[in-house]
């Protein structure tokens, strides 16, 4: 019997910032624990990660009200950053002033930035001792060529 694990997420569109650069934020967080992803994002020098950091207890947050609507049991301390995505949003097209009267076309990009949280599934538990296999692989000779 499977026991499927419920999935908790949070969105922040229009983002200002390039989807690449949130990656940087998001990849340090990933399939970590929300405990230490939230004390990652909280000490990441970079613009995105107050975003991030906020997106991150919002997500937290929707799993502690959600579980406490349909009466499930959550464990918050046994929650972890099942996914965290950094998607292309709508471009900002804008125009430099270049020399002799021209101008040069630039685009500033957003980014829509999605943190999915999930409840680890508990182990059944530790592991006391290594399980043998009942067949053990013969050791194989290798044959020595002479030559001449």
């Amino acid at each position: 019997m499977a026991v499927e694990t419920k999935e908790y997420r949070a969105e922040a569109k229009f983002q200002r910032v390039s989807p690449q650069k949130a990656r940087l934020v998001l990849d340090l967080i990933k399939g970590r624990g929300v405990q230490e992803a939230l004390e990652t994002a909280a000490f990441t020098k970079k613009r995105i990660a107050p975003v991030i950091h906020k997106l991150l207890t919002s997500a937290v947050d929707n799993a502690k009200y959600v579980s406490g609507e349909q009466g499930t049991d959550l464990d918050v301390d046994n929650l972890y950053v099942k996914s965290a995505l950094a998607n292309d949003g709508p471009r900002m097209k804008r125009i430099r002033p270049a020399p002799m009267g021209r101008a040069y076309r630039y685009q500033r990009r957003l980014a829509h930035i999605v943190i999915s949280v999930a409840e680890r599934e508990a182990s059944a538990g530790l592991v006391t001792k290594a399980e043998v296999s009942a067949k053990a692989p013969k050791a194989t000779k290798k044959k020595a060529s002479k030559k001449a």
